[in-house]
């Protein structure tokens, strides 16, 4: 796709969807970006606004979550699911932050990643939302699904969906895809059931335009 046209698809979802951050995560608070997106995976975002305030109140700093007992911090985390793991994952970058990186969350993507529990999304997540800049696009579930339907991207691999997203859109929207295509992927562009009639971007959908092809041609057969 050209990128004049994944711009005007840009412009679409802003005007439509608000710039929100999953998970009630707060803009500015890396530590809380960091831990909530770990948290966010594979669950839902009222699932990790629920034990977000609680979690923070008893462990509101990384040398705090560095000492809590994983046990502690599972039973807290319950509802998010895979609850353990993710305990040992929000644990264990408090300590390497902690012992590693002066008590800073790291500001790099090489940085994050070296963190348990932190891949190429959740580092892009959290460059772009507590630091303002923009090192690559966050790729999740809907992201990849989606970029392959519209035509964006022809690759299954994130991070090779992630270099077609960086090579096609302006840098300075790299921070926003990730959000606007997730939301449009749960409110219309939804996996088993896309709302093809009520989609804004259908006019520029590689999907909808081959399905109306296919239907076109299963109509002709039957004349």
């Amino acid at each position: 796709m050209d990128r004049k046209t994944a711009c005007t698809i840009y412009q679409t979802l802003n005007a439509r969807y608000p710039r929100t951050i999953e998970g009630g995560i707060s803009y500015g608070d890396p530590f809380g970006v960091l831990v909530l997106t770990i948290l966010s995976a594979q669950t839902t975002d009222r699932a990790v606004a629920a034990v977000g305030p609680v979690l923070f109140s008893r462990y509101p700093t990384p040398e705090a979550l560095a000492a809590a007992d994983p046990g502690e911090v599972g039973e807290i985390i319950r509802p998010t699911g895979f609850y353990r793991v993710k305990a040992r994952h929000i644990i264990g970058a408090a300590r390497m932050i902690v012992d590693e990186c002066g008590g800073e969350v790291p500001r790099t993507l090489d940085g994050l990643t070296r963190l348990p529990g932190v891949g190429r999304k959740t580092a892009n997540i959290v460059l772009s939302n507590a630091y303002g800049t923009d090192e690559g696009i966050a790729v999740d579930t809907h992201v990849r699904r989606i970029s392959r339907l519209l035509g964006l991207t022809d690759e299954t691999d994130p991070e090779k969906v992630e270099r077609d997203l960086m090579t096609t859109f302006p840098r300075e929207v790299w921070g926003d895809i990730n959000a606007l295509l997730v939301q449009h992927g749960r409110a219309i562009c939804i996996a088993r059931r896309p709302r093809c009639e009520a989609c804004i971007l259908a006019t520029w959908c590689r999907y909808f335009r081959e399905e109306g092809e296919v239907q076109g041609s299963r109509g002709a057969k039957t004349r």
